[in-house]
């Protein structure tokens, strides 16, 4: 984590610092006043609900060295050395940048519509049997998050895999100038955010602003198969000595997925090149693959053996609520995917359970996907009209937006094996009566949903 005095700090931002106090050393930096520990700088951040300042005091109280303070506030607390700022989060998202600049860690972005985590867990293994590695924790991937995840590397960390996420345009391309990575992977474009941008090629153009802070011979590695990608990036002032690499499902691409093998829990397959070892990655389905393409080509680039590409893809550990293996009390298997859904997602999810072999039935438990927009009726229709019960036996439903999809599912299926749910408690307590053993069941839907406590109501 980033250890500096107050003195140092006054060189990496804008500020007014009381020179009496210019050796105090501060050592990691928080912007929670119920998590400080002892020796951090505390920024207190303002929100739409709350003011970081109102907590200062406390955070005082827990050890913190020093305080920044935004300059129109009033208040500041007695007895620690103040640093005072025009804006806090501008002031962290500064240091943030300064840090990263006085390192020389080598940083790889990861965004997309879906499967960045995963491809960033999937990475950062790889990385991490060769180099001392920092990654994003969780969901620390927006202007707040970053900032901190780049503060909390150590001095002598040599590579990073951060996930950048947005909800807007200029979202990314802040972050990836804070971040000044020299690898940038899209996993795709989908239909997250379409609320937002309100069209498929301006989540393009938002997603291709991760090129925003990459040296001009830094490497793109984007999905192939997503024309989009190749269409805004030509219309976009993208430098054209920048390495690209494509991967996907289509022989077009740089790197396709040959000799696969599907399993409940687990993927294992080739790379269309000479001698390719069989990699396996303890994941379903074919979006995974694809994840795992862009990985593999992130950790060569960064210079990892293909042996230990191999050993931390084997040896991964992906972040919760995705493709998440449990088991009920009927003994029945638990697919957790609920972290998020879209369109896109929901399509690879079904087609993953379909792909699993089974001696059960297969079940569905499909939440609202939210934030589509005009268009949300209709993707949710869509997504019923895919529902095949010659491939899943059971659809359920939660929510208001999911009943299209029961709906629509419903003129397929025998009476009965179609239910609409917009009551938590009721669902579980159904499919926990329907359970046998050998079942599979894949449960899906927007974090917004938290679906997961369906799960935990049966386990």
């Amino acid at each position: 984590m980033i250890k500096r005095t107050i003195r140092e700090l006054a060189e990496m931002i804008r500020c007014e610092a009381d020179t009496a106090h210019a050796e105090v050393v501060f050592a990691g930096v928080s912007t929670d006043s119920r998590t400080v520990q002892p020796g951090n700088l505390f920024i207190p951040l303002i929100g739409e609900t709350f003011d970081g300042h109102d907590y200062a005091a406390q955070a005082v109280e827990r050890g913190a060295a020093c305080v920044l303070w935004q300059a129109d506030r009033e208040g500041a607390p007695y007895g620690v050395p103040i640093i005072r700022v025009q804006d806090t989060l501008a002031a962290l998202q500064e240091l943030a940048a300064a840090y990263r600049r006085q390192l020389p860690v080598r940083i790889i972005g990861v965004t997309g519509s879906n499967g960045k985590t995963t491809t960033k867990d999937m990475i950062a293994a790889c990385l991490a049997t060769t180099y001392k590695m920092h990654k994003t924790q969780g969901n620390r991937n927006n202007h707040i998050g970053l900032p901190l995840t780049l503060l909390a590397m150590d001095e002598d960390t040599q590579m990073a895999v951060l996930e950048m996420g947005m909800s807007g345009l200029g979202e990314i391309e802040l972050l990836s100038k804070l971040a000044a990575p020299e690898v940038a992977v899209i996993t795709n474009i989908g239909e997250a955010h379409l609320m937002q941008l309100g069209s498929r090629e301006q989540i393009a153009r938002a997603k291709l602003e991760i090129t925003a802070g990459m040296p001009a011979d830094g490497l793109l590695i984007y999905n192939g198969d997503e024309p989009l990608i190749e269409r805004t990036l030509e219309q976009m002032n993208v430098a054209k000595t920048m390495l690209r690499f494509r991967f996907g499902e289509q022989a077009t691409n740089d790197y396709y997925p040959i000799a696969i093998m599907q399993h409940q829990q687990q993927t294992s397959f080739k790379l269309n090149v000479p001698f390719s070892p069989v990699i396996t990655i303890p994941l379903p389905g074919m979006h995974n693959v694809l994840n795992a393409l862009a990985a593999v080509a992130a950790s060569k680039f960064m210079g990892v053996a293909e042996a230990d590409i191999v050993k931390g893809l084997a040896e991964l550990r992906v972040t919760g609520m995705r493709s998440e293996f449990l088991q009920s009390r009927s003994g029945a298997t638990l697919i957790n995917d609920a972290y998020n859904a879209s369109p896109t997602s929901m399509c690879a999810a079904l087609k993953m359970l379909e792909s699993i072999s089974s001696r059960g039935r297969k079940i569905v438990v499909l939440g609202d996907m939210l934030e589509l927009g005009e268009q949300s009726e209709a993707f949710h229709r869509d997504i019923g009209r895919l529902l095949d019960p010659d491939k899943i036996d059971y659809v359920l439903t939660y929510g208001k937006l999911a009943a299209y999809i029961a709906e629509e599912a419903a003129k397929r299926y025998p009476a009965g094996y179609v239910r609409s749910f917009t009551d938590k408690a009721e669902l579980a307590s159904e499919l926990a009566g329907m359970m046998t053993e050998r079942d599979l069941i894949l449960f899906k839907a927007s974090r917004g949903m938290e679906l997961e406590q369906i799960i935990k109501m049966i386990i």
